[in-house]
């Protein structure tokens, strides 16, 4: 990602005709800040910053997904709007961030992400040019390396969104009062490990992983390809005198929300397996099938590409100036913008 958005090959190769206009050249042809240009001090201290603000404004509607991935049928809520309503009159706007404490410590994983997709990026660059190839690589490498850090703190803060006043939601329920602040938040958290040991041991803080690797692998790899199919296209539909940044803010939303639609069923099954204590994947697909028929499969996705959008679209227009305040000092005025 820190290379901002790679350039198709086929792209390069029509530059020269494009370059006679002047207006494409200045508004299109956009120098990139590679890895090794960056200051990473800055360039972690920046990024951490700036995942906090989306993850700050995304928690509720990932907290609601997860809820309605969860409920059996339309128990609690009628979709995402309902559930939003009737979390915040039970529980205030607290509710909606049951859990949010332990699982910023995904920061972590997400700079792992970051490291991994472009040093994997690089590394595939030296066999093969292909933009579609690199990205397919990278992104499910990076993948895989959040995911080993993430699992565990995800199955910690899932538990903790499903506290609710009143009727149980998961396995585990958190004794005493559900306020949510304070040290009480800290409890809640020591209360739920403790619960997982009992039941599972080391090994229930996995619990799902495989799960997440199918979720979260085909995730990451079709949302940078499918990111350069919509960005292409909306580069020959916009006039010339479009901005670049307005269509890769355009295209990385439809990316997330066409990458969301095609991996939300396994999502689903990720977060029953995790949250209900599942062993098999199968079993849950199969009971899943069998309690709310393939329209199962797509709960949650409203809420999902909800919570995507704001984050991919900081992504696409912000990480460009996260890059440039990250360039390192002795290259800043040898580039123009």
């Amino acid at each position: 990602m820190a290379r901002g958005i790679p350039k198709d090959p086929e792209l390069a190769e029509q530059e020269p005709d494009r370059r006679s206009s002047g207006t494409m050249e200045d508004k299109r042809n956009i120098q990139i800040i590679e890895w090794e240009h960056l200051d990473k001090k800055k360039f972690y201290v920046f990024g951490v910053a700036m995942t906090m603000m989306i993850r700050v404004s995304v928690y509720p509607f990932t907290l609601i997904r997860t809820r309605l991935q969860v409920q059996k049928g339309r128990s609690l809520y009628h979709g995402t709007f309902d559930a939003f309503v009737k979390i915040l009159r039970a529980d205030g706007v607290t509710g909606l961030y049951r859990g949010f404490l332990v699982n910023t410590f995904t920061l972590i994983s997400g700079q792992c992400y970051v490291t991994t997709y472009e040093l994997t990026r690089k590394f595939v660059s030296d066999y093969s040019q292909s933009n579609t190839v690199k990205s397919l690589v990278a992104g499910g490498s990076a993948s895989l390396v959040a995911q080993s850090i993430t699992v565990p703190i995800d199955v910690v803060s899932q538990h903790l969104m499903m506290q609710r006043k009143g009727e149980k939601m998961g396995r585990f329920q958190v004794h005493g009062n559900l306020e949510g602040q304070g040290l009480i938040a800290f409890g809640q958290t020591k209360d739920i490990i403790r619960q997982i040991l009992r039941a599972d041991g080391l090994r229930g803080f996995y619990r799902g992983y495989v799960a997440s690797l199918l979720t979260y692998i085909p995730n990451s790899a079709v949302w940078w390809p499918f990111y350069h199919f919509y960005a292409e296209k909306l580069s020959y539909l916009c006039p010339q005198e479009c901005p670049h940044i307005v269509f890769q803010a355009i295209s990385g939303p439809l990316a997330a929300a066409t990458a969301s639609i095609l991996t939300n069923p396994m999502d689903v099954i990720r977060t029953r397996v995790q949250v209900e204590g599942k062993s098999s994947i199968i079993l849950t697909f199969r009971q899943l099938m069998a309690e709310e028929g393939p329209w199962g499969l797509m709960k949650g996705l409203s809420a999902r590409i909800i919570s995507a959008t704001p984050s991919t679209i900081v992504i696409v227009v912000g990480y460009e100036s996260l890059k440039k305040l990250s360039l390192r000092p002795e290259l800043v005025d040898s580039r123009h913008w």
